[in-house]
């Protein structure tokens, strides 16, 4: 089951910000496939774009529009029993996604590894309380995110596993973790839904103080004062803002559209950086040819872009 559906009109709006929502819940969801027919008729009538993914353990995503679109997909998925998402929200000056995506998959978020997260799931902690934590010495602080959003910014101390996707995780645990099962093991993640299951996990696993912060990093950079703050950089979140910092404001980053990397503006100065082509991180990485075909692309849509101003 990996089905996606798409939105057919472009989605257009005049107002000077998009309200963007990120959102999760494990749920039980009876029959997904309907649950995913029903949300495409819905989001053909309103003002919406950003990416849902439908599972039989829930549904996950984020979504952006104008404040009466956004309500009503909200009330649309607690009329259909998911009161309890964890839900924030924020803004974006520009719009974020391209495109409405309805996502069918076999999980909300990819481990690969059956877990339990209604059932066995770590410590949630506050932002305070997740402060407290991590600045104690006998505490394995883990960023379970990938690599390229490690390098946008992080926790002051945390390991990062050096994971290209969540499904390397189980593996990261097994090589680096299991002589750790009676340490304090503290994780988190960018809206708190991976570290549902890493935390589930390792308490399958037989971890014995497994804890995570509750809302993820979203919540804590919009709830903590940078003055009280533990995180270094900016977070990475999957939209056309690359980035974002304390207050949950749009940061400095911007994505090297070949790669996905986010990149420093002084990374962008760099002679290997050319606008959706390539950067530092992947001029070696591709051919002459591929990098030809990437100037098309770009080409393609700024042309694109120009129509529609």
């Amino acid at each position: 089951m990996n089905a996606t559906v798409e939105q057919l009109a472009p989605v257009e709006q005049q107002a000077s910000n998009w309200v963007v929502a990120a959102l999760y819940q494990f749920k039980e969801v009876q029959d997904p496939t309907d649950l995913q027919q029903r949300l495409l008729d819905l989001v053909k009538t309103i003002n919406l774009c950003g990416t849902l993914i439908v599972a039989g353990e829930g549904i996950n995503g984020t979504v952006a529009g104008d404040r009466q679109a956004i309500d009503v997909i909200h009330q649309f998925l607690l009329d259909e029993g998911f009161t309890a998402m964890e839900y924030k929200e924020s803004e974006s000056h520009d719009k974020p996604f391209r495109k409405m995506k309805i996502k069918l998959k076999k999980e909300i978020v990819t481990l690969g590894v059956e877990v339990k997260p209604r059932d066995l799931v770590g410590h949630y902690l506050d932002p305070k309380e997740w402060n407290e934590l991590i600045t104690r010495d006998d505490v394995i602080l883990i960023d379970t995110r990938n690599d390229y959003e490690y390098k946008a910014g992080t926790f002051k101390g945390a390991i990062d596993p050096k994971t290209e996707t969540f499904r390397e995780f189980p593996e990261y645990v097994k090589q680096n973790l299991e002589q750790h099962k009676d340490k304090k093991i503290a994780m988190f993640c960018t809206g708190g839904i991976r570290c549902e299951k890493s935390t589930s996990l390792l308490l399958q696993e037989g971890f014995s103080e497994v804890y995570h912060l509750k809302g993820g990093i979203l919540r804590y950079l919009e709830e903590t004062p940078a003055s009280d703050s533990m995180w270094e950089g900016e977070c990475f979140v999957f939209d056309g803002r690359t980035a974002v910092t304390h207050g949950v404001e749009e940061g400095v980053n911007v994505k090297c559209h070949a790669c996905g990397w986010p990149l420093t503006p002084e990374e962008v100065t760099l002679p290997s950086y050319e606008h959706g082509v390539s950067c530092k991180y992947c001029i070696d990485k591709t051919t002459e040819k591929q990098k030809e075909g990437f100037r098309m692309r770009q080409s393609q849509i700024t042309a694109a872009k120009r129509k529609r101003l």
